[in-house]
């Protein structure tokens, strides 16, 4: 096991280790560290003894606690953030690029800034750069990063009321695909599972371990089941009751040759009915766009569009 101290960069950032190097450093306090970009600027989220194995060699120190000077050159960087965004922007309108810009950054010792920004397409700022050296007289970075990293920069309110997930703890993105909403037996109205970056809502992601835990071995609507009565169709299916809804096959068809169903419904519980094995073929033929991650449904659709 190693001591470490978690340190984060950003409010809703990923928690990076390092070495307390012998300091008595706690929660919430600030301390200056050397990243791949030079010195930083974080807060402490704890201390915690972890296994080797979840760390990524080599493990640097904490190089000081920070000192007035060191977060009064940190607010004096936020501060330049306005107006350095709207001197970008000209030299972006003069150069006439399609790119919209959502963020920048200065490093702690202001070696470089980063400018982050969305686009369509590849943009070509090889120009835009030079202007921007000229007149920041450093080093420049432009930083393309895609729609949920701009809602998680930005901000907002979801749909729910509550600010998003993304812009106030949740660290890292992780895959959600519409099959997460079809389990939970959500609409597919895009607008009623997207959130405010036009991509499906990450909370789809938080509850779907347990739906998917409640529906094993539960039959799905429409499917045939083999009960104490006899053989029915399944109505409805309720997860959290683990119940079925059915209604009972009759030895009679109806005018289109279908098998009728009995007008009262039945309930049964998970352990009390069978279910049939599903045709291969017909499992084959499953629309494979459920599986498909929801950062490519976007490129799916234009493509079967077209």
């Amino acid at each position: 096991m190693v001591n470490v101290a978690g340190i984060k960069f950003k409010n809703a950032g990923k928690v990076y280790y390092f070495d307390p190097n012998g300091m008595m450093v706690e929660h919430g306090s600030l301390v200056i560290v050397e990243t791949a970009r030079g010195l930083e600027l974080g807060t402490v989220h704890g201390l915690a003894d972890v296994e080797e194995s979840e760390i990524v060699p080599p493990l640097k120190p904490i190089v000081r606690m920070a000192g007035e000077e060191d977060i009064k050159r940190h607010q004096e960087n936020l501060e330049k953030k306005e107006k350095t965004l709207r001197q970008c922007q000209e030299k972006v309108d003069k150069h006439s690029l399609e790119m919209k810009l959502i963020d920048v950054e200065y490093t702690f010792d202001n070696s470089k800034v980063i400018f982050y920004f969305t686009s369509e397409g590849r943009v070509d700022f090889r120009e835009l750069v030079k202007d921007l050296a000229s007149v920041f007289k450093m080093r420049i970075e432009l930083r393309q990063i895609g729609v949920r990293d701009e809602a998680k920069m930005m901000g907002g309110i979801g749909t729910c009321g509550k600010s998003l997930c993304c812009s106030t703890w949740l660290a890292e993105f992780e895959p959600v695909s519409i099959k997460m909403a079809k389990v939970q037996n959500l609409s597919l109205n895009p607008a009623k599972i997207s959130g405010i970056c036009g991509r499906l809502m990450c909370c789809l992601k938080y509850e779907n371990d347990v739906y998917l835990r409640l529906r094993k071995g539960m039959p799905d609507p429409g499917e045939f089941i083999k009960t104490k009565e006899g053989m029915a169709k399944v109505m409805d299916v309720n997860l959290f009751e683990e119940t079925i809804k059915a209604r009972l096959l009759l030895d009679e068809k109806d005018e289109r040759g279908e098998q009728k169903l009995a007008q009262d419904a039945h309930y049964y519980k998970k352990e009390e009915i069978e279910r049939l094995p599903k045709n291969k073929d017909k499992q084959k033929t499953k629309p494979f766009i459920d599986e498909i991650p929801e950062d490519l449904h976007h490129d799916l659709g234009k493509l079967l569009k077209d």
